[in-house]
């Protein structure tokens, strides 16, 4: 969720240590679980497993690195005395309801997966999903630059999003394709938020993130889909790299080729369709977006302007289907 060039930012500017490290050694797993997702996205990973009853299962790894750590809350049993366990396993109960009631969705392969969720040690500044194993990995912050992941439904959202993406439309990790990866986490994730809190396109704030940063962070949000930046000119983290238009897309091979960078462009077209449409994003752009995704038809290298042409056919064909 915590994109390279921030914790980059974080690692280079602060005077306390223990942040610092915290940044660097954050910085080095991000890296890695990159590539892990890129692996796990080419080997095109849409495999169905017998159905199984959903079932969600939170875990606290108890300062080890070793996954998934201690089972701490299952299914059907009351919260315990960990805010960010009960975040985690309410969060994904949410996502859940979301994906099967505006969808008829069941979990995130279609076919009852359980969802899996672990609180990794203090002073990981991220959250990820990896999808090796169907598990999501929640940090809980440095209490510094970054403070509990999961205090942000739409990081939750966001990263239970990328297992969406590997079970119906795996995207290469990479450039373009990569962006598309990461703009359908955001849009998923976010649309799973304003779903909860019944938003609607006009109501909502279109940011992500912004219960992640100390108050003196000058900007809104970590990412927002709206045109314009999420912060500029920040003291740490300086102007927000996102373009909103093809014309500026990030051309560098930082970051896979830049896919949460260039991850604003599509965002903001979402935007602009839900925008346009009205109402609640889930009910209209929403179900272009998803059918785009489950059509069969997004290559795993595919560029934004594959995934347009079929999401305006797919729009197309959804009219036409309702006698419009």
């Amino acid at each position: 969720f915590v994109p390279p060039y921030i914790l980059e930012a974080v690692a280079k500017s602060t005077d306390v240590e223990e942040s610092r490290v915290a940044c660097q050694n954050t910085l080095k797993h991000t890296t890695a679980n990159a590539q892990h997702r890129r692996e796990v996205c080419t080997k095109a990973h849409v495999q169905l497993l017998s159905p199984t009853e959903f079932a969600r299962q939170i875990y606290d790894c108890q300062g080890s690195d070793t996954l998934p750590g201690t089972l701490v809350r299952s299914e059907g049993e009351t919260g315990v005395k960990d805010r960010q366990v009960n975040n985690t396993y309410e969060g994904f109960g949410i996502v859940r309801n979301f994906f099967q009631q505006v969808f008829g969705r069941n979990s995130l392969d279609d076919n009852g997966l359980a969802l899996l969720g672990s609180e990794s040690p203090e002073g990981y500044n991220n959250a990820f999903w990896n999808g090796n194993i169907n598990q999501m990995v929640f940090g809980d912050g440095d209490h510094i630059a970054f403070d509990y992941l999961t205090d942000s439904l739409d990081v939750i959202g966001h990263e239970l999003s990328h297992g969406f993406v590997q079970y119906s439309s795996p995207l290469d990790y990479y450039k373009q394709s990569g962006a598309l990866n990461e703009s359908c986490a955001d849009i998923f994730g976010f649309m799973a938020e304003q779903w909860h809190t019944k938003q609607t396109c006009d109501k909502a704030d279109w940011d992500l993130g912004q219960t992640l940063f100390p108050v003196a962070f000058t900007g809104s949000a970590l990412r927002t889909l709206k045109a314009g930046k999420a912060y500029t000119n920040d003291p740490v983290f300086g102007t927000d790299p996102q373009p909103k238009h093809m014309d500026n897309l990030y051309t560098g091979n930082s970051d896979g080729g830049g896919v949460h960078i260039n991850s604003g462009s599509p965002n903001h077209a979402f935007y602009l369709a839900a925008k346009a449409l009205g109402g609640y994003s889930w009910e209209k752009a929403a179900k272009v977006w998803y059918k785009t995704m489950t059509s069969g038809r997004i290559p795993v290298d595919c560029d934004f302007a594959t995934f347009a042409a079929v999401a305006v056919d797919v729009a197309g064909a959804g009219v036409r289907g309702d006698g419009g």
